[in-house]
């Protein structure tokens, strides 16, 4: 059973398996887990009608062959909407039924409204292979109202938000926050990993994503993290496993 709490570093599908297959697809999932990654990460919004469906913009212009906000639109129509190899878009229970029992949801809240119908599901799914993120804190204050338990993780883009991550992980319960490696040319190297060791100090996982996969190969940057991170986040997980395995990480 793969768990959270593992003694090697974890690898999930950012957005799936979106180096390969079209991304927050049903076969982009399927395929992570083909692969030998651990689970997969996701972005959440409510549709027109209350349903939980899996899209990373706000609309979707970008990754559909059709337009507009999935917040305007029924689920009904959104399921209209090519994503890329005859693929449609997804609700919240898709994803838990075609996945298998032991792999690991990373499920991003981009939108407050979902928060409600997201614990639902989650507490009908096993919550303990669940990880709820946001950058929106005000989204994960509003999931716990909900549900207190389930694992939760701070996403962080901006240096602002680090002084209050004691505060918030109080708050919240956090089990992780999630930084993205652009950090290391952003702060430079010293700084990350006294950011990332004070985190650590504090009790918490560390989770790192990226929005280019080469950032974590450039220069070594991943290596030079070693023993400081749980979780690798990213768009092409076969290479990323492989790199791990060499690293003696996995």
């Amino acid at each position: 059973m793969t768990s959270w709490e593992s003694d090697r570093v974890l690898v999930l599908g950012h957005r799936g398996y979106s180096a390969k297959y079209p991304e927050n697809s049903l076969l982009a999932f399927r395929k992570t887990i083909e692969a030998s990654a651990d689970g997969i990460e996701l972005d959440v919004w409510l549709s027109k009608d209350g349903r939980v469906v899996i899209m990373h913009d706000e609309t979707i212009d970008r990754t559909s062959n059709m337009t507009g906000r999935q917040k305007d639109m029924t689920l009904e129509e959104l399921k209209k909407a090519d994503i890329g190899m005859g693929e449609r878009i997804p609700t919240l229970e898709e994803v838990f039924e075609v996945l298998p029992d032991n792999a690991l949801l990373n499920i991003e809240l981009k939108d407050r409204d979902a928060a409600g119908e997201v614990a639902r599901i989650v507490k009908e799914n096993n919550p303990g292979r669940v990880l709820i993120s946001s950058f929106d804190v005000d989204a994960l204050r509003e999931y716990r109202k909900f549900d207190g338990k389930t694992r939760m993780g701070l996403l962080i883009d901006r240096e602002d938000v680090v002084p209050l991550i004691p505060k918030l992980k109080d708050e919240l319960n956090l089990w992780s926050i999630n930084i993205p490696i652009e950090a290391i040319p952003l702060l430079g190297l010293e700084k990350t990993v006294q950011a990332v060791k004070w985190a650590r100090s504090l009790g918490l996982k560390v989770v790192l994503w990226t929005e280019k996969d080469d950032l974590f190969y450039l220069n070594d940057n991943l290596a030079k993290l070693t023993g400081l991170f749980e979780v690798v986040i990213v768009n092409d997980v076969e290479r990323m496993s492989n790199y791990l395995r060499k690293l003696g990480l996995r």
